[in-house]
């Protein structure tokens, strides 16, 4: 039987510094039937020049070059720029394990692919020196509710099939919190997510990181409070769950049709925050992360 063809999406954007690593550790992989389809976001560096270079010796490097949509709409951009059987997203600046993608196929393999599926795997923190951090959390635990509000997958050992990939096309969300959490949303919600506990990423963490991957806990907490309270992070989240709504909620089950009738609110309801602050079911997975977005409940910010 033929390998199925997976297609690394790498959005660029001023990556010289460290894209040659991660380039390398793609084509090291141990699963072969690789394409890697990158989209450059404007670099003002020589991030293109390295990939023309790389492009010379590897013919499965295909490179885009496009103006600055940010790496969420260029994200989704590069869905539309490859067929593939199964779709692994890559950041600039990490080094992947060498079986990462084949651990992924073998798990997508196992599952029904006329629904949208996404396998991922953990990471291991290193700072911008490539010196080793810590581990990333092992026993994720995962649900539609939780889903809402969290994303327990990194987007960089994500790796979707096409059902997700033409999914996203069709209904490309208008506002979304991250390209990563609306995949996982679109998944847990219509189909399947299978989790490897084992690191298929070391992941880069530097100043210039968009998330709160991997920070200490005071700078974390920092972090969700500037995000979540002082910019448009609620508003996004909330637009994030009105738009899955508005496109999928006929296609749910009676029981995430209801989370979303409680949760997925355009308007704010007094009574309708009680509900959702003294919800019986635990949220977030840590009681701090938990009693914080109870009382964003409460308060009308989400």
């Amino acid at each position: 039987m033929k390998e199925k063809k997976v297609a690394v999406i790498m959005s660029t954007y001023n990556g010289e510094k460290f894209i040659k690593e991660q380039l390398d550790s793609i084509l090291n992989q141990t699963y072969k039937n690789v394409e890697i389809v990158v989209r450059d976001d404007g670099s003002k560096d020589k991030t293109v020049e390295i990939i023309k270079e790389y492009q010379k010796t590897n013919k499965n490097i295909i490179l885009h070059e496009g103006e600055n949509l940010g790496f969420i709409k260029s994200f989704f951009e590069l869905l539309k720029l490859v067929e593939a059987d199964y779709y692994s997203y890559a950041d600039q600046d990490d080094i992947w394990i060498e079986n990462k993608i084949e651990l992924a196929v073998n798990s997508l393999n196992k599952l029904d692919n006329s629904k949208p599926n996404m396998a991922f795997g953990n990471s291991d923190y290193y700072n911008e020196d490539m010196k080793f951090i810590g581990h990333g959390e092992k026993n994720k635990k995962y649900s539609f509710l939780s889903a809402l509000f969290s994303c327990v997958g990194q987007g960089m050992t994500m790796t979707v099939n096409k059902k997700t990939r033409d999914m996203i096309i069709e209904d490309t969300p208008k506002t979304c919190f991250f390209h990563d959490w609306w995949t996982y949303l679109l998944c847990i919600g219509l189909g399947n997510v299978a989790y490897d506990n084992v690191t298929t990423v070391k992941y880069r963490r530097r100043k210039e990181n968009a998330t709160s991957e991997g920070q200490g806990y005071f700078r974390l907490i920092m972090w969700r409070i500037k995000n979540l309270l002082f910019s448009n992070g609620m508003k996004d989240i909330k637009q994030q769950m009105i738009n899955f709504k508005d496109y999928y909620y006929y296609e749910l089950s009676e029981d995430k049709k209801e989370i979303l009738d409680l949760f997925a609110n355009k308007e704010y309801n007094f009574f309708n925050s009680i509900k959702k602050a003294f919800y019986p079911k635990r949220i977030r997975r840590s009681i701090i992360d938990d009693f914080m977005l109870r009382i964003i409940f409460l308060i009308g910010v989400l």
